[in-house]
């Protein structure tokens, strides 16, 4: 029997790096290896303990079946009011589209934007899914490179050099995984004002520190796509629920695509959102606090390692650092420290050419797990200097 090719567009994507080194630490750790993970950024919390105590009763009131395909009203209610809260502007429930987590919702939105060939300006360095994400879809990622001189603020002139009659869609994300950079308002305008769609992914907003503040283009530009979810901000990453807030005219084509690919969004998971939309800014600022003496105490940790970080992150949970001193081959680096120090690190390559040789170093993780990590690599990371001189 003739075995039938697999398509070219899957078999061209790029694994995600990261995901693949953390994968090799499960499979030591199931060897009996105790492996670190400081590679995904999986906040080191469970969620608000109104959502813990709810999920037991969302499930014996029923919360089990199907829901509308744009989500429970009442949560896309409660969205629109945390968007009036957080963003300053009023968009009605109308406007939201609950999803099976944010992931779910930039592929719609690219299936929506995206014909064969159609660009998308991503500033680099970049998560690693947006390229891959917008290749599924036909499309093109343009990149335009960031620098960390420039605190990774991306430059409204070079984006606007990059549009050409195929661009689709700028895809910003602020604060930016895995940067940490937080983009001030005026770029934010200034990129919305380039008569362009953006696709803005506020994930991470809400997880800030040294008093920075995030800027949304929605209300700058008609033509806006916001991406946010639960899985970050109130540390529900398994419960895989997320939203999208989409222009009016594009609500008809992005409800049909959700209603063919995914019908609706879990409807526990959702019911859990609302709960935590209701009780969990408590349980949010207890672990920014946290967060922050983590990161304090991560960069001093990366520094004394020898490894540059060129910019101190404002926002997410995230540190690339410069390892170049190590090798330009960020992912076997990454693997040998796995290896050898039996700590899980993201690979630069994985967020664009911009970050080889980088690692980034997630501080979402635990003290004891941040301490213990940086113990384990101050002892080889001397091994591997030594043996490059």
């Amino acid at each position: 029997m003739t075995s039938v090719d697999y398509s070219a567009r899957v078999g061209a994507l790029v694994p995600f790096l990261s995901m693949e080194v953390m994968e090799r630490g499960m499979q030591m750790a199931r060897a009996g290896v105790d492996v670190r993970q400081l590679g995904v950024g999986e906040p080191g919390f469970p969620p608000p303990p109104e959502v813990v105590a709810a999920v037991a009763g969302a499930v014996a009131a029923g919360a089990t079946h199907y829901t509308d395909s744009r989500g429970l009203y009442a949560l896309r209610e409660a969205i629109a009011a945390d968007c009036r809260v957080r963003r300053g502007v009023d968009v009605g429930p109308e406007r939201v589209l609950v999803t099976g987590g944010t992931s779910a919702a930039l592929m719609m939105v690219c299936s929506l934007l995206l014909d064969p060939g159609d660009e998308v300006i991503v500033p680099a360095p970049h998560y690693p899914c947006y390229p891959n994400m917008v290749a599924v879809c036909g499309g093109r990622t343009v990149l335009v490179p960031t620098r960390a001189e420039d605190g990774y603020l991306v430059d409204p002139d070079r984006v606007r050099a990059a549009i050409t009659p195929r661009t689709k869609g700028i895809l910003l994300a602020s604060p930016a995984n895995p940067t940490g950079a937080v983009q001030p308002a005026e770029v934010v305008h200034a990129l919305a004002e380039l008569g362009v769609p953006i696709l803005s992914d506020e994930i991470y907003d809400g997880l800030l520190y040294d008093g920075v503040t995030v800027t949304s283009p929605l209300g700058r530009t008609d033509e806006c796509f916001v991406f946010d979810g639960f899985s970050k901000r109130y540390a529900m990453t398994g419960f895989r629920v997320g939203y999208l807030i989409a222009p009016e005219r594009a609500m008809r084509g992005l409800v049909t695509l959700h209603q063919n690919l995914f019908i609706s969004a879990p409807q526990p998971a959702q019911t859990l959102a609302m709960t935590a939309l209701e009780h969990g800014d408590a349980h949010r600022q207890m672990m920014v606090e946290e967060f922050d003496v983590r990161r304090r105490l991560l960069l001093d940790g990366v520094r004394e390692l020898g490894l540059g970080v060129p910019v101190t992150p404002t926002g997410a949970f995230y540190i690339l650092a410069d390892a170049r001193c190590l090798g330009d081959d960020s992912l076997a680096l990454a693997f040998a420290l796995l290896e050898r120090a039996h700590v899980a690190l993201g690979p630069g390559r994985d967020f664009g050419e911009a970050a080889e040789g980088f690692l980034r170093f997630s501080f979402a993780s635990s003290r004891g797990d941040i301490e213990v990590a940086l113990e384990r690599l101050a002892a080889v990371v001397a091994a591997l200097s030594e043996w490059r001189r």
